[in-house]
């Protein structure tokens, strides 16, 4: 497996495709790097020269934050929302959705598995 900005990526697909397994990176970067690397994206991974390798690396370090250092900053920018008491850090410290979706009837991904509240239809006021 081809080793580009540190991360191991398939060798049997398109490099266009190939790149996408590194965070950060999407199809619009993917592109972008290519391009500045001056690599055919229809190359398979595992075809790549060791020239093309450190192009392709090279780029990617010089101009996009990705894996761990991208995950520290987004976790930074979450910890920020948190310590100024915002209503998106509120939301994030709560683990209920942050842009504004429904939470009556959705929201199982951010809000975890159903727990049964005991006795609550049996009350009578």
């Amino acid at each position: 497996m081809p080793r580009i900005a540190g991360i191991d990526i398939p060798e049997k697909k398109k490099i266009r495709y190939s790149l996408r397994y590194i965070h950060g990176i999407g199809p619009r970067f993917s592109d972008d790097i290519l391009t500045a690397a001056g690599v055919s994206p229809d190359t398979k991974a595992g075809d790549l020269t060791e020239a093309e390798v450190v192009a392709i690396t090279g780029v990617i370090e010089e101009g996009y934050l990705v894996e761990g250092s991208l995950r520290r900053q987004v976790q930074q920018n979450v910890q920020r929302l948190r310590d100024i008491r915002s209503y998106r850090g509120d939301r994030h410290r709560r683990g209920l959705p942050t842009r504004g979706q429904r939470t009556k009837c959705n929201a199982r991904t951010r809000k975890g598995r159903k727990r049964t509240v005991a006795g609550k239809k049996g009350v009578k006021g």
